[in-house]
């Protein structure tokens, strides 16, 4: 007889953020992600709302890749009882180290920040408190923009306590243990997982789970973040041909990316308009994945006399720290790649590149000799130096900002890309003067075509195909494309759970 089997959404439902589902036996609880809300403040507060669960009560986390939005909650629940195995590739446990770590410190050094501004303005602060409390009471509904209703007086400090510390992480990295692609692992009674390359990021998974009771069998198959084929450095995402019940991202539904080759000559037309205008290109960039591939890029076009060399920035310590891992796992790579390296032709070294380590090198950039580029973290410029550079740079008409990533729902990084003519950054209202470019072919995600012919693989339908991990404008538009390739679909709510028959 089959055991009962649920399958719990509880984030990156109706969003890009937020990766986390339950998957509940009879006998077991698999977690696979368990991932930070990010964008809004709509959305943020959301990773304060407890757990769908009791955490003690999981049996296993399986993560696909390393981005916040995939692992950023893992100190937190392990901060609330977790104690079980956390399984990942060798590849995402490294680079998780360096993401955890980080997402830790800042946590700490905003709280100690606010703290700080409370003691000097404790009306103001009761005030934003009051507020939060009320968001973070109707975030906890099953409708985010349901009613506000009250919430526990002991909420008021625990806004102003960090998620977790430096020291909740480092727990929580404990507890991970690094495998290999394509070894199927038993993670809990009845339930076994394989890895395969999803072509994302270095070390991100496509993970297919196998519940098993007596005779009967279920497969259940999450896409995590399915990468572009022909992308440098890493490979291609895996071919994957059934599964019973199948959840895949759609993160670009109803868009499409221009071709690899004509991003590189957007890129390099960016950059020798830079130099002409002796003026300054600011790239925002997710610190793992998409700045190791502009830098690659950056030097392939400089090696082949296409651009100046100009002088390039890295603001970004933990994009920096990533590359190291990157060089450290080099079986990863595709084989095109690994040429280059046979070659003694660094991939992800671009000649003379400042690595910046401290804030004060940071703000620096902004007093250096022109023309000159920088890389800068976040992608969405939601946190991060990138931030600060922005505020000092948007009202100046030599600075190009070059979007090369995602920008999700509410961001400013989306604003500007829209064509906002003012930027409100730590609550002053910049007026936008700077050009503003955007470049879809060195999206780290497979554009709607892609997607759907990662789905042409699929010998055998599955019973239902999830669509997740989307805004809804682009989960709109790619559910019935979908559908017209025969799958039956369903786009889950924030928290539902489906029984899986």
């Amino acid at each position: 007889m089959m055991a009962e089997m649920r399958l719990h959404f509880l984030g990156a439902t109706r969003t890009v953020t937020g990766s986390q589902y339950l998957l509940e036996t009879d006998r077991a609880r698999v977690l696979i992600d368990c991932g930070m809300f990010q964008g809004s403040p709509h959305d943020v507060i959301r990773n304060r709302v407890p757990f769908a669960y009791q955490p003690g009560d999981v049996d296993a986390l399986l993560l696909t890749h390393a981005h916040l939005d995939h692992c950023g909650l893992i100190p937190h629940l392990a901060a609330s009882g977790f104690r079980k195995p956390i399984y990942a590739t060798k590849g995402s446990v490294d680079l998780t180290r360096l993401v955890l770590l980080d997402s830790a410190k800042l946590q700490e050094e905003f709280a100690q920040s606010h703290q700080r501004f409370a003691k000097r303005n404790p009306d103001r602060a009761a005030a934003e408190d009051e507020a939060t409390m009320a968001e973070l009471a109707a975030a906890t509904t099953k409708d985010p923009a349901a009613a506000t209703r009250d919430a526990a007086p002991a909420a008021t400090t625990e806004l102003r306590a960090p998620l977790y510390t430096v020291d909740d992480a480092n727990a929580a990295l404990a507890l991970f243990h690094g495998i290999d692609y394509g070894t199927e692992l038993q993670v809990a009674p009845g339930i076994t997982a394989t890895f395969v390359d999803a072509g994302h990021i270095l070390g991100s998974a496509i993970i297919r789970v196998r519940v098993m009771e007596g005779d009967t069998e279920r497969t259940i198959v999450f896409s995590g973040d399915l990468g572009r084929p022909g992308s440098p450095i890493i490979r291609d995402p895996t071919p994957v041909t059934s599964a019973d019940y199948l959840l895949i991202e759609s993160t670009y539904g109803g868009k499409t990316h221009e071709p690899q080759e004509e991003a590189v000559r957007l890129l390099g037309e960016a950059v020798k308009l830079t130099g002409d205008a002796k003026g300054v290109l600011l790239v925002p960039s997710f610190a793992i994945g998409r700045t190791q591939e502009i830098v690659y890029e950056l030097g392939r076009l400089l090696s082949a006399g296409t651009i100046p060399h100009l002088p390039l920035y890295l603001d970004s310590p933990m994009a920096q720290t990533a590359s190291d891992v990157y060089r450290a796992h080099l079986d990863y790579f595709d084989d095109d790649t690994r040429a280059l390296i046979t070659r003694h032709d660094p991939p992800i070294d671009y000649p003379d590149a400042v690595v910046t380590s401290s804030a004060k090198e940071s703000v620096a950039i902004e007093h250096a000799v022109r023309p000159l580029m920088v890389i800068a973290s976040n992608g969405m410029i939601t946190g991060g130096r990138i931030v600060q550079h922005v505020k000092a740079l948007v009202a100046d008409p030599a600075m190009t900002l070059l979007f090369v990533g995602y920008q999700g729902d509410g961001t400013l990084g989306a604003s500007l890309q829209q064509g906002a003519t003012q930027a409100r950054i730590d609550g002053q209202d910049l007026e936008v003067h700077c050009q503003v470019r955007s470049i879809s072919g060195f999206s780290a995600h497979a554009d709607e075509p892609e997607l759907l012919a990662w789905l042409g693989n699929f010998t055998a339908k599955p019973r239902t195909t999830f669509i997740v991990h989307g805004d809804p404008a682009a989960q709109a538009a790619f559910e019935p494309k979908v559908r017209a390739l025969g799958f039956a679909t369903a786009v889950p709510d924030w928290r539902q759970t489906v029984e899986l028959t």
